[in-house]
């Protein structure tokens, strides 16, 4: 499972199949994770100050195929786009629908449910209820591990919790009652050492263009 994938499940609601509560910025939150997840598994990277190309620039070190659709979907895109930065290449991955795609690729594996209907007998809408929640338990269940009794998160669940973060409210992961304390905790895991310099630093410049570039984006639309 992707953590763009895992984000998504996340994001919705088993029994409605929609996102629950507010949920930030998705789109270019599930693009942010499929970079973090790209870095995670050294396929681009971020350049440093003194590199002739410029610091926080993207860089594509292996376009081999990864067999992950999604992945090799943003490969393709990422050669095109390589020595720009990370908030110049989160809009060009959402493009054709990321979210959509992704969510049709979990129906298509049976974890999620597929249902087209009409509001009011008229307005076309899909729902994504969950099929089969094993995989969203087991993942909440780690989380809860994490955020509310302090075990120490590996990599790939570390990049997680700093892209859930800032998506969505963690109450819908660990319940109100934990909520404050899940907060706490999964900003302490974001800016803490939950990975090596390098991959750390690439990691916080794609997470920190998933939060800035649609906000960016919502204040020129809205001026």
């Amino acid at each position: 499972m992707l953590i763009a994938e895992d984000l998504l499940l996340l994001a919705y609601d088993d029994e409605k199949g929609k996102p629950v509560g507010v949920i930030s910025h998705l789109e270019h939150s599930l693009a942010g994770a499929l970079l973090v997840e790209l870095a995670l598994l050294d396929r681009v990277d971020v350049t440093e100050e003194g590199d002739e190309r410029g610091p926080g620039r993207i860089v594509v070190k292996d376009s081999s195929a990864t067999g992950l659709g999604p992945l090799d979907e943003a490969l393709e895109r990422l050669a095109e786009l390589e020595g720009k930065k990370p908030k110049d290449v989160l809009d060009p991955l959402t493009k054709g629908g990321l979210t959509t795609k992704l969510l049709d690729g979990l129906a298509e594996r049976g974890i999620l449910r597929r249902e087209n209907g009409k509001v009011l007998g008229l307005f076309p809408t899909t729902r994504w209820p969950a099929e089969d929640s094993r995989h969203e338990e087991d993942l909440k269940a780690g989380l809860r591990r994490v955020l509310v009794d302090g075990e120490r998160p590996d990599e790939r669940m570390a990049a997680l919790i700093a892209l859930l973060a800032t998506t969505v409210d963690v109450k819908h992961v660990v319940g109100k009652e934990h909520a404050l304390q899940a907060a706490r905790r999964a900003k302490e895991i974001a800016e803490g050492n939950w990975a090596g310099d390098a991959l750390r630093r690439a990691a916080e410049e794609i997470i920190m263009a998933a939060v800035f570039v649609p906000t960016v984006i919502m204040a020129v639309t809205t001026s």
